[in-house]
């Protein structure tokens, strides 16, 4: 294979097929429209739930799992019972900047477990009721909003 010398170089680059040009692997895009939170149309992502614990700068594991005692439950997924979810699978983006979130200290604490318990079975991109519950100081710190994919096929 014949190789390509680079000014300035002494070495050779081997050329590949599809390599792209020099600059293509650099280029951004902003994207600047969504699907997300679209009721009418063909495609269909209503926004179903938006979620977001404001901790008020207390450790969020520790002041839930202080509530969770309090409230009578023996642990995390005991709350299942109580907190009907959403059977399926929804996909999440973050709260935009701004957007309100449910103070912890004078929050309904029913709310605050239903939100908690909520995104404890939430990653960044997706909720999904048959995860086990997790708590951890990002999870519960995040503020996301769920969306219904139901309809984006149909």
């Amino acid at each position: 294979m014949n190789g390509l010398a680079f000014p300035g170089t002494a070495k050779r680059r081997p050329l590949s097929a599809n390599m792209g040009g020099p600059m293509s692997r650099t280029r951004k895009e902003r994207v600047s429209s969504t699907l997300l939170g679209r009721d009418g149309g063909p495609i269909r992502c209503p926004r179903v739930i938006r979620l977001g614990l404001d901790f008020g700068g207390k450790a969020p594991v520790e002041t839930l799992g202080r509530i969770l005692a309090e409230e009578g439950y023996g642990s995390r997924e005991d709350l299942r019972e109580d907190f009907p979810m959403p059977e399926r699978r929804l996909v999440c983006r973050p709260l935009p900047e701004g957007a309100e979130r449910l103070p912890v200290a004078i929050g309904a604490r029913a709310e605050v477990l239903r939100q908690a318990l909520m995104l404890g079975l939430c990653t960044a991109q997706y909720f999904d009721p048959l995860r086990p519950v997790l708590w951890t100081e990002a999870s519960l710190a995040r503020g996301l909003e769920l969306f219904d994919p139901a309809g984006f096929y149909a």
